[in-house]
């Protein structure tokens, strides 16, 4: 039986890492240094899928995304909730009065402002945690420490000195699982099911009220409704929805026609089970 191929963005230990083992069991997972990349990997090679961060509770949007969806068409498979848990890792010789600087991804750095201010670290802003982890495990001074997962703490066999650093507890970050085929699952009214798409609105008073309409009077609940500017324009937007519902169904697909109608472009991302995170 052939493994599934996983591409994700960053170093072995990242949070994605842990989202693609606790999602697909041995898995062959692939690193890549950008998002861009990780699309890229996808679209060039339909055999893998990717697993990309789209929001977190805390930080709200995951920066470039939003321009990558439409630009490489990957298919929306699934969606994954994973409960974020930063800790302070250190060389297995260090001890917490050894510590001087902190270094991490700068969202990290930011949800473990308590830690760092009661002990007075100097912040080293990094490209993301496990390659601050990799770094810091490669290197010899034992008086910098990162913030990263447990997992990263066990592959470059580091030294966890505290756990659970975060300033606020429920730290959630949404994955996409993507690829580059349709994998659009059979309608079952037994099932929840989020249809996501992006769409331009056309350049004209009351666009956006008009794209809506079709939601409201087919009774369709948005999860998510998300602006983000056109490259080179001030003129225009795109927006990122996200729907309760099966696009088979009659509502669904008669609200997706109305918003057809009134937008310049319209791109089904994919149509995938609701996460039972939602349930909650």
């Amino acid at each position: 039986m052939k493994k599934i191929k996983i591409a994700i963005q960053g170093e072995f230990g990242a949070y994605s890492h842990i989202a693609a083992n606790n999602l697909f069991k041995d898995a062959e997972v692939k690193t890549c240094a950008t998002f861009e990349e990780t699309f890229k990997q996808a679209y060039k090679d339909d055999s893998y899928k990717i697993i990309i961060p789209i929001e977190n509770s805390l930080a709200g949007r995951v920066a470039d995304i939003h321009y990558l969806l439409p630009k490489y068409k990957l298919q929306i498979h699934g969606e994954y909730f994973l409960n974020v848990e930063h800790n302070l890792l250190c060389k297995p010789e260090a001890e917490i009065n050894d510590i001087k600087f902190v270094r991490s991804h700068a969202q990290a750095i930011g949800q473990c402002q308590k830690i760092i201010n009661k002990n007075k670290f100097q912040p080293i802003i990094s490209a993301d945690t496990a390659g601050s982890a990799k770094e810091l495990a490669e290197g010899n001074d034992k008086s910098i420490a990162a913030i990263a997962s447990d997992l990263s703490a066990k592959i470059y066999k580091l030294k966890i000195l505290e756990k659970n650093i975060e300033d606020e507890k429920g730290n959630v970050t949404r994955f996409l699982i993507m690829g580059k085929n349709i994998e659009q699952p059979e309608i079952n009214r037994e099932k929840k099911f989020i249809t996501s798409c992006i769409f331009r609105v056309k350049s004209e008073p009351s666009a956006l009220y008009k794209c809506l309409g079709g939601f409201a009077t087919n009774q369709v609940n948005l999860t998510k409704l998300e602006s983000f500017s056109v490259k080179n324009t001030f003129d225009q937007a795109n927006f990122y929805l996200d729907l309760e519902g099966h696009l088979d169904e009659s509502g669904v697909k008669k609200a997706i026609e109305e918003l057809g109608f009134h937008t310049v472009t319209l791109q089904i991302l994919g149509v995938y089970e609701a996460s039972t995170f939602r349930q909650k």
